[in-house]
């Protein structure tokens, strides 16, 4: 009998001899575990039936479909413009104020949503998780991308009511993908560490209407940066939402706020948060199949 490490010290694959069928054995991880992101490429087709059974289980018998995509973003910004715009008096740095916290609400749509549905993605695909071995971790990537279909779909709506305001966008909408890239990794990096939680402590699923609420109001979102003292602008970096939200406003409409240190530290605030959880998400992986 031979054994061939296909994904060493996880997988192996058994050969027995006298020409029987090879056994796959699957083991727990010891000591250092490695992230095997090469295994999402080698899972892509599952990874895009995921995406495309989360799309589908998402707009199942609704009467509305992907309208639900611009009415949230909608009516929440109508809200905000007649109690922060009107009625407060909020700056929104010479931008009209629709158009000012839409630029906002579209990409915190797609964090908030993202962080909601990766969070809950292994519990509520646990008999899959019992059934087959594949990259646990191609489940709440999955999760995530999904919600790029309403940002999409939110995203014409912004841009509609830009042309409504005679708002062009700038040279600078050509980096606008990297905030995209930014707000993706800023919400998988919080899903991957609550959706391993969830798994082993249940309750986590009921605090994230309560973090993503208290969170948006932590993010620029209905006021501007400008508001926050320069001196705390780099702790203010620290919410990675914050430079997704900036970015998006600075890329799309001009903002004359300058992001600088801003970014930066949101930036590297995503880098460290997503490290921390792709390696804990490989170490709890492997008491997904026993506790989902």
């Amino acid at each position: 009998m031979t054994v061939t490490s296909v994904h060493p010290p996880s997988i192996a694959v058994v050969e027995p001899m006298g020409g029987a069928l090879p056994v796959l054995r699957i083991e727990p991880s010891r000591g250092w575990v490695s992230l095997r992101l090469g295994e999402l490429w080698e899972y892509r087709e599952l990874l895009y039936f995921l995406v495309w059974r989360d799309i589908k289980v998402r707009y199942k018998q609704t009467a509305l479909g992907a309208t639900w995509a611009i009415l949230q973003p909608v009516l929440t910004m109508v809200v905000f413009s007649v109690f922060f715009g009107r009625l407060a008096k909020v700056p929104s740095d010479g931008i009209p104020y629709p158009v000012f916290a839409l630029a906002a609400l579209v990409p915190w749509q797609l964090f908030a949503y993202a962080v909601s549905e990766s969070t809950n993605s292994l519990v509520m695909s646990q008999n899959l998780i019992k059934k087959v071995y594949f990259p646990r971790l191609v489940i709440p990537v999955a999760s995530v991308l999904a919600g790029l279909v309403d940002f999409a779909i939110s995203f014409v709506a912004l841009i509609a009511l830009m042309a409504y305001y005679g708002i062009h966008p700038t040279v600078a909408i050509a980096i606008l993908p990297v905030f995209i890239l930014l707000a993706v990794a800023s919400a998988l990096c919080v899903g991957l560490w609550l959706s391993a939680l969830n798994v082993q402590f249940r309750d986590v699923r009921y605090t994230i209407p309560f973090v993503t609420q208290f969170w948006m109001f932590i993010t620029p979102v209905a006021y501007s940066s400008s508001l926050i003292p320069e001196k705390w602008r780099t702790v203010f970096g620290l919410n990675p939402m914050a430079g997704v939200v900036e970015g998006f406003r600075w890329a799309l409409l001009g903002k004359a706020t300058s992001l600088g240190s801003l970014l930066a530290v949101s930036i590297a605030v995503v880098v460290v948060l997503l490290f921390g959880g792709l390696v804990y998400f490989r170490r709890m992986e492997s008491t997904f199949a026993d506790v989902a």
